[in-house]
């Protein structure tokens, strides 16, 4: 069985034709037979987020016979058959296709390799059906974005995979800071331990944004719809959501990002407050924090600077637009 989706709005794929393939955007199941009722509903429930999704019975040479054709495997069965089946077929991780074991009840899904290329991310969406992710890569289980995360939320792709182990470990130290950006022509000489990112679209302007707690997703909408009104901009010129560790668990802006198609990166307190904007905050006073909003627009704009200073939408949002 196969779906393809025309609509791609949902999609969480950045893939550029040149891309290291960071995420999953092809999609196979592999079922036993007795288990086809429950891939019919994985297929139901995100099938809409994938270019494809493919229903593969299962027999003792169906990753191999497919290995390639995928950017990832769900498998539906024990994660001790993935592991034997596959564990030949593996070669290196910027290539192979990413695997993430689901049980039949849809309890757990386990990513079992290729965490950061694609099996997390169904993991994530598997987690819609009532799954809990099981994530074990570092960076996720501290709870902090890995520079493969921040290459997808940002529509771009990892040139150099092999220097995300030492940037990744960075990560975990808090020591990593924002992208540097550069525009060209430029050429740039950098050791190993230096990931390169490499957009896959034009530059566009990123969203600042704080909240209170609990700020629902239409408040997110209209807060950013306003803020761009009020710049001449529309959604076409948004490039991505940029917001403090604090507050990247905020379900109505993950969702509000989500339907607009747009990543959502994540800045440390010490980050933020090197790019402390000129709108005085509150929150400096009451948790030591500077103003969310602006900083982190700045901070993630290629100049460091603010197109729009930060507006509060119906005591709940609070937006500045970057360059």
């Amino acid at each position: 069985m196969s779906t393809d989706t025309d609509d791609d709005s949902g999609s969480h794929g950045c893939k550029a034709p040149d891309s290291d393939g960071e995420v999953a955007e092809n999609i196979a199941i592999v079922a036993f037979e007795r288990k086809m009722d429950t891939a019919e509903d994985i297929v139901d429930g995100i099938g809409d987020r994938y270019e494809s999704i493919d229903i593969l019975e299962y027999h003792g040479d169906v990753f191999e016979e497919y290995w390639g054709e995928y950017d990832c495997f769900i498998g539906l069965m024990a994660s001790g058959i993935a592991m034997r089946k596959t564990a030949h077929l593996l070669d290196d991780k910027w290539d192979d296709p990413a695997i993430c074991v689901v049980d039949e009840e849809l309890t757990w899904a386990i990513p079992i390799t290729g965490g950061h290329h694609g099996a997390n991310q169904v993991a994530d969406d598997l987690a819609s059906m009532g799954a809990v992710p099981a994530m074990t890569t570092a960076s996720e289980a501290a709870d902090k974005q890995g520079v493969e995360k921040q290459a997808k939320a940002l529509d771009a792709h990892v040139v150099n995979g092999d220097s995300t182990v030492a940037t990744n470990l960075a990560v975990l130290d808090d020591e990593l800071g924002p992208i540097e950006r550069l525009d060209g022509p430029k050429a740039v000489l950098v050791d190993d331990d230096v990931t390169v990112l490499k957009r896959n679209k034009d530059d566009g302007i990123v969203l600042g944004c704080g909240s209170v707690a609990g700020a629902d997703v239409e408040q997110f909408h209209a807060a950013w719809e306003q803020a761009l009104d009020e710049a001449d901009l529309d959604r076409d010129d948004v490039e991505f959501v940029a917001t403090g560790t604090r507050k990247a668990d905020e379900e109505g802006m993950l969702a509000a990002a989500e339907e607009w198609g747009l990543g959502v990166i994540a800045f440390e307190k010490e980050t933020l407050e090197g790019f402390e904007g000129p709108t005085p905050s509150r929150s400096k006073e009451l948790i030591g924090w500077p103003g969310i909003a602006e900083a982190s627009a700045i901070a993630a704009g290629s100049e460091h600077d603010l197109l729009a200073e930060k507006t509060r939408y119906d005591e709940a949002v609070t937006v500045a637009i970057g360059r």
